[in-house]
């Protein structure tokens, strides 16, 4: 008699699926998190719903304090999954201007810095494949 034996290979509890996917996360995973969503006319010009921010990009904060302020990303932060928006700063008791860290699904692409040829090539292959007249027919 053969018995067959199932074993749950992923769990379920949201406390270990915390700790996997956000506290304990490496860097290429945590570096994965980092999208936001793209402008309506990016959108259209390259036919891609988001994209990880990089520094150099423009942005546009839609949520919080500082919402409908646009300006460049001067910093990311891979660990906290944060980035520092041209503009977005606050005062430190010592006189010290700091950026203040978003969370980049709060954030709008409005113009992407293509400086890099990886990004291009990265763009390239996010596009979904065009569907010619014989395969609609």
């Amino acid at each position: 008699m053969v018995f067959m034996v199932m074993y749950k290979a992923v769990t379920s509890q949201p406390r270990k699926v915390r700790k996997k996917m956000i506290y304990n996360a490496p860097l290429h995973k945590l570096s994965k998190q980092l999208v936001a969503p793209l402008s309506d006319e990016l959108r259209r010009e390259y036919n891609i719903k988001r994209l990880r921010v990089r520094k150099g990009d423009t942005v546009m904060i839609v949520r919080g304090s500082f919402a409908g302020l646009e300006g460049k990303v001067v910093k990311v932060d891979v660990k906290k999954r944060r980035i520092g928006v041209e503009g977005a700063t606050r005062t430190r008791s010592d006189g010290r201007e700091i950026p203040v860290l978003i969370h980049p699904s709060k954030v709008i692409i409005t113009k992407l810095d293509l400086s890099d040829k990886m990004r291009k090539q990265i763009i390239e292959r996010k596009k979904p494949m065009e569907v010619t007249e014989s395969e609609e027919s």
